[in-house]
């Protein structure tokens, strides 16, 4: 984003805000349970019986955050696996179609929901319904119509409204649940617990609610809620019943999470999971970025596992049992961009200074949670192997780190991170997806196992 088009739409939020003659509410799309009622639609364990998949494979996709950049980027990975053929079960394959679930943040998301709801026909509309549409152009001229200024509804309520009549056109998790394709688990932040939320049945169990009747477009947009330029995504924590997942949670002690003694923020997970029990005092709770708590979408697949009792138990619980192998592909949009601040010794401005700290506490990060990934992925196959046959774990990174020529990597590595990308960058970003899918050693070395066997 340049330094203009940061300060115009700064200028905008400003004024929506001191224009705005009414406080501002979160649109409530979330409905109640009745009580004692907790529907098994679009849940972890519903998706495991009807939706099977070979046991030759589990196959897990993490798309990342980066707005427009990682949505393409994500796209392109997802032609490679289309076009990479396979043998399972001695018949010839698509890779796409073994998918088993895709964990998403932010831009990441958009590729993900639109892939859910409608399969291989990503391929023919997502690049002009999204990739190649400028929504921060569509969203600025929402926010500055005076209609805004004397409405209660925020700035998020104008992108989930593009995002509809651009995207999703109405549709719901229910829609996600009737298709065979993988599960899609779209994941936000909430701001008051500071922890991961996920679009998923036993998260929604917890706010005594049923996911079936919630927009996608709600979600996704919750999903890349960036603070500040966009408002909360707000749902209701209903009164009202006592389900499995809350039951889970209340009989869950510190010996069945094995893993937290070298990661202790499953125990502070737990905790902030069990005080959506506390209706009073969390009647409503807000939703962000999902970046701001994973930005590659891994960590929520880890905590699924690791708090439903490790990856045994956890494979008993969705009814599913070991494949032959267990496969990560994680789609890393965030980017290392040249900065301009050594160059002088002038203080900086706001927006390079805020960029910088923000980089490199992603960055961090995102080393942590691939190295935390890899070291549980072997733990989690050593423990299936145990009373399975041998499971081979792979771990396949997309990022902009494999493209070796320095010019093309500083390219990729200046894109912004917005809601709009020109023909150029589009067109670069899926290609780059399906190049290092292609080009990937571990990706190689699991074509090589499937297809030598």
């Amino acid at each position: 984003m340049s330094k203009y088009r940061f300060i115009k739409i700064q200028l905008v939020i400003y004024l929506a805000i001191a224009l705005s003659g009414c406080a501002t509410y979160g649109v409530i799309d979330n409905h109640s349970q009745v009580a004692d009622a907790s529907p098994q639609n679009y849940s972890l364990a519903n998706y495991a019986a009807e939706h099977n998949r070979s046991d030759d494979i589990t196959l897990v996709l993490a798309f990342s955050g980066g707005g427009s950049r990682a949505a393409a980027l994500s796209y392109g990975v997802l032609e490679g696996l289309r076009d990479t053929q396979v043998t399972i079960e001695g018949k010839t394959v698509s890779l796409l179609d073994e998918v088993d679930m895709i964990t998403s943040v932010s831009g990441g998301s958009f590729t993900a929901a639109y892939f859910g709801l409608h399969g291989n026909k990503i391929f023919d509309d997502f690049e002009d319904d999204f990739l190649r549409r400028d929504y921060v152009s569509e969203w600025i001229y929402g926010i500055a119509s005076p209609v805004l200024w004397f409405s209660n509804r925020g700035r998020t309520d104008i992108a989930t409204r593009i995002y509809e009549e651009r995207l999703f056109k109405g549709a719901t998790f229910a829609d996600l649940n009737k298709r065979n394709g993988p599960l899609i688990l779209i994941n936000a932040s909430d701001l008051g617990g500071g922890i991961r939320f996920s679009f998923v049945q036993e998260y929604f169990d917890l706010l005594c609610s049923n996911i079936a009747s919630y927009p996608i477009s709600r979600a996704v947009t919750a999903s890349s809620a960036v603070p500040v330029m966009l408002n909360p995504v707000v749902l209701k924590n209903h009164k009202g019943c006592f389900n499995a997942a809350q039951n889970y949670l209340e009989e869950l002690n510190e010996e069945q999470i094995a893993e937290a003694k070298l990661s202790p923020h499953l125990l502070e997970t737990v905790a902030s999971l069990r005080s959506y029990k506390n209706r009073d005092e969390r009647q409503y709770i807000h939703l962000v970025d999902g970046g701001i708590t994973d930005n590659l979408g891994l960590m929520a697949f880890y905590e699924l596992v690791e708090i439903g009792g490790g990856i045994t138990n956890f494979m008993k619980r969705i009814g599913s049992k070991p494949s032959k192998r267990l496969v990560i592909v994680s789609v890393n949009a965030s980017t290392k961009p040249r900065y301009n601040i050594e160059h002088t010794n002038e203080i900086p401005d706001i927006e390079p200074t805020i960029s910088a700290v923000t980089d490199t506490q992603l960055h961090r990060y995102n080393a942590a949670t691939i190295s935390l990934i890899r070291r549980s992925m072997a733990r989690w196959s050593d423990e299936l192997s145990s009373f399975w046959e041998p499971i081979d774990p792979y771990f396949v990174e997309i990022s902009f780190e494999g493209i070796q020529q320095q010019q093309r990597r500083s390219f990729f590595n200046q894109i912004p991170t917005s809601l709009s990308l020109n023909q150029e960058q589009a067109d670069a970003l899926i290609e780059a997806g399906v190049e290092l899918l292609d080009e990937n050693s571990e990706f190689q070395r699991l074509l090589n196992s499937m297809n030598n066997e």
